[in-house]
């Protein structure tokens, strides 16, 4: 047999190879075409946002159990039970045995957290406010600077007899917007309010007012309730914090004073909105706070006029009915 021609090693050799490749269109680049601007992002629409947002509060809620009442040992896990409420003059007892098992200072004083409610009717509020409380015992021997504006010699001459700190009338104008007189409170006779418009952004809310009691003719009244009395405000919107005594007064004495920061809180809004204080907690200087019943400390909500005339119409409809009655026995 006749030896044959074998192809090459490095490949196989097709007929018309050669022709087919070069008939072939040119081989395009693979690498896109350059833009001169860059794509917009896709923005999420704002519902889908909320939605996601409500799926993850949702999932990140915990299901909690019913807190028990009351705990069988003296050793608990407080946040398995209710807070413990007291009876105020429980509460004042058990901060006096607190002061004698911790050998405190015994003189220590006394406060109360008061948590108000400040709505009112059609999402309105109660504006935070500041007031001044004459508390029926003292706890303090000190006593605040109050100055007497008016321009009458024989008003001038009461004030100063009861214990005002500065007297005056347009003269003192220059000498308080320079900071060159200073006191606690500002008190004021209604004739010589017009002339003390230039003090209103001075002195904002010490400015003169009947709201706050410190505008009218009793200067004797009004120099007693600003040097002795106790002053108070809300903060963080619905909060008050302030001294009522000191410990160791007698119980009836730190209770009297604490009923009385209450009833003048309570005069900010209206009993038909509903109960104004939320939460009273009370506690010492070096004590934990005690949660407060708050039974016989607020103000008794008087019945309307329309309720007790509705009980007066139904009582001599039932004498009537007796009336009626007796011939038909007889």
């Amino acid at each position: 047999m006749e030896p044959r021609a074998l192809a090459p090693r490095r490949g196989w050799v097709f007929p018309g190879l050669d022709q087919r490749l070069a008939a072939a269109p040119a081989v395009v680049s693979a690498a896109p075409p350059a833009r001169p601007y860059a794509a917009a992002a896709k923005t999420a629409k704002k519902g889908s946002q909320k939605t996601k947002q409500e799926e993850k509060k949702k999932k990140q809620v915990t299901r909690r159990w019913p807190l028990m009442s009351k705990p069988v040992d003296d050793v608990y896990l407080t946040w398995y039970y209710e807070r413990p409420s007291y009876d105020v003059e429980e509460a004042v007892g058990m901060l006096k045995k607190f002061q004698e098992l911790d050998f405190t200072y015994p003189k220590q004083y006394v406060y109360i957290n008061v948590f108000l409610d400040m709505a009112l009717q059609k999402k309105k509020k109660v504006d935070p406010f500041a007031s001044n409380v004459l508390l029926p015992y003292r706890f303090t021997d000190e006593t605040n600077k109050v100055l007497v504006f008016t321009e009458n010699e024989q008003e001038a001459e009461i004030a100063r007899e009861n214990g005002a700190a500065v007297v005056g009338g347009v003269e003192l104008i220059k000498w308080i917007l320079e900071d060159e007189i200073q006191v606690d409170f500002y008190v004021a006779v209604p004739a010589i309010m017009p002339k003390l418009i230039p003090l209103r952004n001075k002195l904002r809310r010490k400015y003169p007012s009947t709201k706050r009691n410190s505008l009218g003719h009793d200067i004797p009244k009004m120099l007693q309730l600003f040097r002795e009395g106790l002053e108070y405000m809300v903060e963080d919107e619905r909060v008050i914090k302030t001294r009522i005594a000191r410990l160791d007064m007698p119980t009836e004495q730190i209770v009297a004073n604490l009923k009385a920061v209450i009833q003048d809180i309570c005069t900010f809004k209206p009993s038909t909105q509903g109960p104004f204080v939320q939460k009273l907690v009370i506690r010492s200087s070096t004590s934990e706070g005690l949660l407060l019943n708050l039974d016989g400390l607020l103000p008794q909500v008087e019945k309307a006029e329309g309720e007790k005339n509705v009980g007066d119409e139904e009582e001599p409809a039932e004498d009537e009915e007796k009336h009626v009655q007796e011939p038909v026995s007889t």
